[in-house]
């Protein structure tokens, strides 16, 4: 079943801890008509640094919304406030990077049929061909680019200029068995995210449910992190866990 979505703006605030932000930010909506229809907000005490979201419905907005950075400027001048605003239907461009297992790339493409994720999929790439008829499946553009200890930062340069002509946004690795090199991740000019099967910082690297058998451990999980030049060490997105039976 396809999720029908309502158009509305997310308003994402980042800036230091003062009186009255969540007041005003509501107040700067009610003025405009706008209608709220979520909001979390955190203060991390040890920092003081205030973390917002807000999102808002444009049914009756009394104003286009691609005014509304510029109409929220000043109020984000008083408080110093990082911003952004993004429109629920601009869709993320997001490439998939794989290799020749094909489940998590599998679950991404039906998800996104089904109207889960809320991305735009332009480009598949791969080091192998074990994929392709997932990508036929789908009507998505499958590229192949072997790569080889020795041709990698060539291969990279490949990818790099591909994921560019398809001005791709973000970039999700769904069981792509390489390492992206330092200069990869300086150049590639978006986010990078991967699910790694563990439960971090415990057990990075190849195979960890063998690590984790080998110290008898009785609670495995999974990670999403983003990608950095330090192999699975980026900063966490989410985690969960669950226990191993006998």
């Amino acid at each position: 079943m396809t999720i029908q979505r309502k158009d509305s703006i997310v308003l994402l605030i980042h800036c230091k801890d003062r009186k009255g932000i969540v007041a005003r930010v509501s107040g700067f909506i009610h003025d405009f008509g706008g209608n709220i229809l979520d909001s979390d907000y955190h203060t991390d005490e040890e920092t003081n640094d205030f973390l917002m979201r807000m999102e808002f419905a444009t049914e009756g907005l009394q104003i286009p919304s691609d005014d509304i950075p510029a109409a929220f400027a000043p109020i984000a001048k008083v408080y110093e406030m990082h911003y952004e605003v993004h429109p629920s239907n601009r869709r993320t461009r997001a490439g998939l990077l794989v290799s020749k297992q094909d489940h998590c790339l599998a679950d991404l493409l039906q998800r996104h049929r089904r109207g889960e994720l809320h991305i735009d999929i332009p480009v598949i790439v791969s080091n192998h061909d074990t994929c392709a008829s997932w990508a036929d499946l789908f009507k998505i553009p499958f590229t192949i680019y072997p790569v080889t200890k020795e041709t990698k930062p060539q291969q990279e340069q490949q990818v790099l200029t591909l994921l560019k002509e398809h001005r791709v946004e973000l970039i999700v690795m769904a069981r792509y068995m390489q390492i992206l090199s330092a200069d990869f991740l300086s150049r590639v000019g978006c986010p990078v995210i991967n699910i790694h099967h563990s439960f971090l910082p415990a057990f990075i690297g190849a195979n960890p449910y063998r690590q984790a058998y080998d110290r008898g451990v009785k609670i495995i999980g999974a990670t999403a992190h983003y990608a950095t030049k330090d192999l699975d060490e980026g900063p966490i997105i989410e985690q969960d866990v669950i226990r191993v039976g006998h």
